[in-house]
């Protein structure tokens, strides 16, 4: 995610809004290049761990991975992370209900 500056909070750091936006965006979109075209999701629970302050003016980055994808429930975990990977900004776990398309349940 580019920075612009529309995602400050305060003064020099990302919202929390836009970073939680990030992650949950990033963990729909995991889900869903695992599933069929058409599937639809539901959130059940979004849980997001801010750890420290985005800094502004910097790339923010986020992964997802899948912890879990069954019929009808996806757990999923993501990390967001600004210059070093090992120091994430905030985490998101994420409970989504799949609802597949007709063909797919068959």
């Amino acid at each position: 995610m580019a920075y612009s500056a529309g995602l400050q909070g305060r003064p020099g750091f990302l919202h929390g809004g836009a970073i939680s936006g990030l992650l949950e965006n990033t963990a729909w979109l995991t889900v869903l290049d695992a599933l069929p075209e058409g599937t639809q999701l539901k959130p059940i629970t979004v849980t997001v761990d801010f750890m420290r302050g985005a800094v502004a003016d910097t790339e923010t980055y986020a992964e997802g991975e899948i912890v879990r994808l069954g019929r009808r429930i996806a757990n999923v975990i993501v990390t967001a992370w600004q210059d070093d990977r090992t120091k994430p900004i905030a985490t998101a776990n994420l409970k989504m209900m799949i609802e597949r398309p007709a063909s797919a349940t068959s």
